[in-house]
């Protein structure tokens, strides 16, 4: 069975940044496509980074050019590198393992921005 277990959010402050990590319980394999997703509360979870399992990455425009997504397969994790944070990224990050069609989430962590 598939487990995602992230770490790394908090309490920063506007213009910081933060890195949140997701490990994987298997193997990273070059099919997977590893996101990172954010939600606030009401809302629907939104994609803002995508690495695929080959190392294509892709973001949502309104974190281009600040978050920066890797990974590293031999140790089965992702991470989504945080800077110059803004009061709106404040929210519930999940990372996200899609694999032959299938979705595995890891329980969220929460950013909050302070200005």
């Amino acid at each position: 069975q598939v487990q995602l277990v992230e770490s790394g959010g908090g309490l920063v402050q506007a213009g910081g940044s933060l890195r949140l990590s997701c490990a994987a319980s298997v193997s990273i394999l070059e099919t997977d496509t590893m996101v990172w997703y954010r939600q606030a509360p009401g809302n629907q979870r939104e994609a803002v980074a995508t690495i695929t399992g080959r190392g294509t990455t892709s973001y949502a425009d309104a974190v281009r050019g600040r978050f920066s997504i890797g990974r590293d397969n031999a140790k089965n994790t992702w991470h989504l590198q945080m800077n110059s944070l803004k009061s709106e990224d404040t929210r519930t990050y999940y990372c996200n393992l899609h694999r032959f069609g299938v979705d595995y989430w890891g329980q969220g962590t929460q950013v909050t921005v302070s200005v």
